[in-house]
């Protein structure tokens, strides 16, 4: 199974790829103002890919629940100049994290190879375009609601089943629009419109979606479902972000980990 990223790519099966995060934003939820410098997120994507990340994820807007909208303007003035300073010092893939074609298109200008998109469940097909015209490999996430409304009454009849045919459904729409199926990985969306038995029902079932014949990216990030399973506070979750990804360095500040479906990690 291949992973295709403009010129960049992996092929499945492997051991786990880390994706380290960095928010340039001053309110997503563990980390927010932290790395709103463009030098310190420079720093901290470095230190991430020293420590064992081979994608750099770059987002400019909160997604954490209740988190409003960001203008395009905001949001490329915070990761454009990240991502070309990225470009210039690392051999690392550079992930853009946004929901706008615009965002996504000058990222990849800039030096990104994956547009990772928590609005997948969008019906606008401006985004794909943009994956179809650039070469970029695609995340395409699952979502109920909008990060403002997402958290407020989720609910699913098979929570698993309608992720599936979810992601059955944009894999059609993503090829009519051009896109390759080697673009495309797959993103359950772990506390994306889903409550802590929904997280841990599609965490129960990550293999079913070998199906599919895509990559998964797991996000776990240090999020909420982890602190409400175990009482832990944000800072004290890392043993719950890293369950599903090979032994990596100490003190990592988030990650999400890649896995071919029905592969365990060790």
């Amino acid at each position: 199974m291949r992973f295709q990223a403009c010129k960049r790519q992996f092929e499945f099966p492997r051991s786990t790829v880390l994706m380290g995060i960095v928010n340039v934003t001053p309110d997503s939820f563990s980390d927010g103002g932290r790395f709103l410098d463009p030098k310190r997120a420079v720093d901290h994507a470095l230190q991430l890919a020293a420590e064992g990340a081979e994608i750099l994820d770059i987002g400019g807007e909160s997604t954490r629940p209740g988190a409003a909208p960001v203008p395009a303007g905001d949001e490329l003035a915070r990761v454009i100049p990240v991502i070309q300073a990225l470009a210039r010092q690392t051999d690392r893939v550079i992930s853009i994290d946004t929901q706008k074609p615009e965002v996504a298109a000058a990222a990849v200008a800039a030096g990104a190879s994956i547009i990772n998109d928590i609005a997948a469940n969008r019906t606008d097909p401006a985004m794909w375009e943009c994956v179809a015209r650039t070469g970029a490999g695609y995340v395409c996430m699952h979502m109920q609601g909008t990060p403002i409304t997402m958290q407020e009454s989720p609910h699913y009849a098979d929570v698993v089943t309608e992720v599936r045919e979810f992601f059955e459904d944009r894999l059609r729409r993503l090829v009519a629009v051009g896109v390759r199926p080697e673009q495309v990985a797959l993103d359950v969306g772990i506390g994306f419109g889903k409550t802590v038995e929904h997280n841990v029902a599609l965490l129960a079932a990550i293999s079913s979606f070998q199906m599919l014949g895509r990559p998964l990216l797991l996000g776990v990030s240090r999020k909420s479902f982890i602190g409400k399973l175990t009482g832990s506070p944000t800072d004290d979750r890392l043993p719950g972000c890293l369950l599903y990804t090979s032994p990596s360095p100490r003190d990592r500040q988030k990650s999400r980990t890649w896995r071919q479906p029905g592969r365990p990690c060790r």
